[in-house]
């Protein structure tokens, strides 16, 4: 990646390293990169390959046992390595924006989020309140976020996972920055809304001169919208070029596992299809799940005006799960999707209509009752950060529900973690970390092991593998496609990833605003989709024609 010009940024033979109890690790070594002013890069890895890292020592955000050991990082000429406090709260914000991926820990629970966006903007642009929350409000409204002024009045518990990214994506763009660091910007987004996003931050780059690293897993994305692309694994760049040379002609063998890896429309689905029969009203299979005309109404708040409105978040929706098999809900964000999971491991209660779990009603389960519904249906959420208790090792959380059921003595317990570990493929010295100490798709995992610790017979995976890089998203959708096989388990499969829902998936449903809009087997959904919504849904994913399919590098 070269340019004539001045660079606006030179990592030079950069290497980092992190002092820990167990001594000093290298997180990444004899890291180069030029990037030109208006140019952009995507840097692409799997979980701890060195990526955030990267990203975190241009804004001088290493934590504190993280050291830039050689090498310089120049920002328009000068070396952000060698400044002090003041210099670096000058570059952030103002001329380096950042976009974290994490929403939950880089929001404050306790302000409204449109007064966590104008107060960048207060603090760089020297402007009112007034015009700093009015331009919050305008920034929402940019990246998609609807009814923006009334959103920038609520606080981040109150917006959905995906409206909670765009948040922070508002954020990094409020002081108009000549360099924005975006860190797994759209993963917690559906295919729409990331179309949105991303075709906004190309507006910014043309318009304005802004310089984009987008850091991400994702190579479909990566290939769609960046002008070079760095490979990099265990923290190094192995490879380094145009987006469209990296791709159609790997040369590093990492590259070519990556590029093989990256689920498409026509990767070959992980599951076998379901018998037509077994579909028919005629079969005599009693479902292990049923949704009954389930309704979900969250009452509105009375303001100053007017009547309250109530939210409808899910609309007499009504679908079934076989035991053995896995349905997928797909939809934008606020669509219904998690709530629908929520209401299903009785988080949430429906307004109206039935949920039946093995022939039984859970509405009134109470007591011994709810403790074994527990048991045998268990969850996998989006945020896997959120999912982990902090001061709990990696082994605690995977032990804590075996201990909390009664399962096994020390030793059992133990043996059975470190089988989950191998399952999800984690490495057994893993297991005394903590999650601040591990990466975000290693949390993850973590966080499927545990569900699966008790062997449960349905499993609610909501955006389980949104986090993942594409190698280990492989291995665990060939995991959950193996363990469904061997042990019968079901699947409610919530995703915005049409491609990982087609190749996991025996039956799709489409949710819009609540309603299911369209319904069926992965090649009646993704083939011959009937309705626009579903049709705008596969048109917006990216990459379809810049990544080639896995046959095509064999």
């Amino acid at each position: 990646m070269t340019d004539t010009t001045a660079p606006l940024l030179v990592l030079d033979d950069v290497s980092i390293e992190f002092e820990t109890a167990r001594g000093s690790i290298s997180a990444v070594r004899n890291f180069n990169m030029t990037l030109p002013v208006g140019r952009k890069v995507a840097i692409v890895g799997e979980s701890g390959s060195g990526k955030s890292t990267i990203a975190a020592a241009i804004n001088g955000l290493l934590a504190d046992n993280g050291v830039v050991s050689s090498g310089r990082i120049l920002f328009d000429g000068q070396d952000v390595v060698k400044l002090d406090d003041k210099g670096l709260r000058a570059l952030r914000g103002k001329r380096v924006g950042l976009v974290p991926q994490d929403p939950m820990t880089n929001l404050n629970p306790l302000q409204r989020v449109g007064n966590q966006i104008a107060e960048a903007i207060e603090v760089h642009d020297k402007v009112r309140a007034s015009d700093a929350f009015k331009r919050a409000v305008e920034l929402l409204d940019m990246v998609g976020i609807p009814e923006p002024d009334r959103r920038a009045r609520q606080y981040p518990h109150e917006l959905s996972g995906g409206m909670r990214q765009r948040v922070l994506i508002a954020m990094g763009l409020a002081c108009r920055p000549q360099l924005l660091i975006a860190d797994e910007p759209t993963s917690a987004l559906d295919v729409t809304v990331q179309r949105v996003i991303l075709e906004e931050l190309d507006t910014l780059t043309r318009q304005l001169g802004t310089a984009l690293i987008l850091i991400t897993h994702d190579l479909a994305l990566a290939a769609e919208r960046a002008d070079d692309v760095v490979v990099m694994f265990r923290g190094e760049a192995v490879e380094t070029g145009s987006a469209a040379e990296v791709m159609a002609n790997p040369r590093h063998e990492y590259t070519r596992r990556l590029v093989a890896a990256v689920p498409t429309m026509q990767s070959r689905p992980l599951v076998p299809p379901v018998p037509a029969t077994s579909r028919t009203n005629d079969s005599p299979r009693r479902p292990l799940v049923e949704l009954v005309a389930v309704r979900k109404v969250y009452p509105g708040r009375q303001g100053f005006f007017g009547k309250p409105k109530d939210f409808v978040a899910v609309d007499n929706s009504t679908f079934s799960i076989q035991r053995g098999q896995t349905v997928a809900v797909v939809g934008e964000s606020g669509s219904g999707k998690s709530t629908t999971a929520k209401m299903l491991l009785k988080i949430e209660e429906p307004s109206s209509g039935d949920i039946v779990f093995d022939g039984g009603a859970i509405t009134h389960l109470h007591g011994k009752d709810l403790f074994s519904f527990r048991r045998r249906v268990q969850p996998v959420f989006q945020n896997p950060f959120g999912s982990l208790d902090g001061r709990y090792t990696v082994r605690q959380s995977i032990e804590e529900p075996l201990i909390l059921h009664g399962l096994g003595n020390a030793a059992e317990r133990r043996a059975r973690v470190n089988e989950l570990l191998e399952q999800v493929a984690l490495p057994p010295e893993l297991a005394e970390r903590r999650p601040a100490e591990i990466s975000g798709g290693q949390s993850q995992r973590v966080g499927i092991a545990r569900a699966l610790a008790l062997k449960p017979e349905l499993v609610v995976l909501d955006e389980a593998v949104s986090a993942l890089d594409v190698l280990v998203q492989q291995q665990i959708l060939q995991l959950l496609a193996r363990l469904q096989l061997e042990l019968g388990l079901s699947y409610l499969f919530i995703s915005h990833n049409l491609a990982v829902v087609r190749m996991i998936a025996h039956e799709v449903h489409v949710m819009r605003a609540g309603q299911i809009v369209e319904s069926g087997t992965p090649d009646e959904i993704f083939r011959r989709p009937q309705h626009d919504y579903t049709r705008e849904l596969i048109a917006a994913i990216p990459g379809r024609k810049s990544v080639p399919a896995a046959t095509e590098l064999a």
